[in-house]
């Protein structure tokens, strides 16, 4: 039920936020499970919270997950100009090394949504923009691609679903992680107020 900004994590509590948040992630994991598999175990909260009042004062917030290998970057995809995206193209004309067209304004709808990933900083620390070049040195080109390709068709899916309803998701990003097979994985959370504009 904390307040997060730029990274940090803010001492005071907002009640209901961390249930809000966790209902608003299920419900988009839920209904995209078709394009990625997501982190959630179907293993029930009494097996692994046993006790019933601690389990009536997580309410909705908690989860059970898939314990995962996270991948070390985020992938962040933008369909508007705003943000650190608005920043960069003010300086270069690009987002993270991707050129865009000249005279896009301050919130503007991009032509094509546009993939652009940041590192994943330590606790405490910031994530920082990278080019999709220093994300496949990363974690390899091949697999650089699917995460791309993969969070591309993630938002657009969100991003259209949530546009008939008169919400716009300007941007957002994606978390991924491995399994024991090596499968790409969709973890943390999905298109909440906390990881979306």
């Amino acid at each position: 039920d904390r307040l997060s900004a730029f990274d940090v994590v803010m001492p005071q509590p907002i009640p209901g936020k961390g249930e809000v948040l966790t209902r608003v992630a299920n419900f988009w994991f839920t209904r995209m499970q078709h394009i990625l598999p997501n982190h959630l175990s179907d293993i029930p909260l009494s097996d692994v919270v046993p006790d019933e009042d601690e389990r009536r004062r997580l309410g909705d917030r908690a989860l059970i997950v898939r314990k995962l290998r996270p991948l070390p970057v985020e992938a962040i995809v933008r369909g508007y100009l705003i943000g650190s995206g608005w920043k960069d193209y003010q300086a270069s004309g690009a987002v993270c090394g991707i050129a865009l067209p000249a005279g896009l304004q301050l919130a503007d709808r991009l032509p094509e949504p546009v993939f652009t990933p940041s590192t994943k900083a330590e606790v405490g620390g910031h994530d920082e923009n990278i080019d999709f070049d220093a994300m496949a040195a990363l974690i390899g080109a091949d697999r650089a691609r699917h995460v791309r390709d993969i969070a591309l068709q993630l938002y657009r899916f969100g991003a259209g679903y949530a546009l008939e309803r008169g919400i716009i998701i300007a941007d957002t990003k994606f978390e991924f992680g491995f399994d024991d097979d090596g499968g790409i994985v969709w973890m943390d959370e999905a298109l909440t107020p906390d990881s979306s504009r």
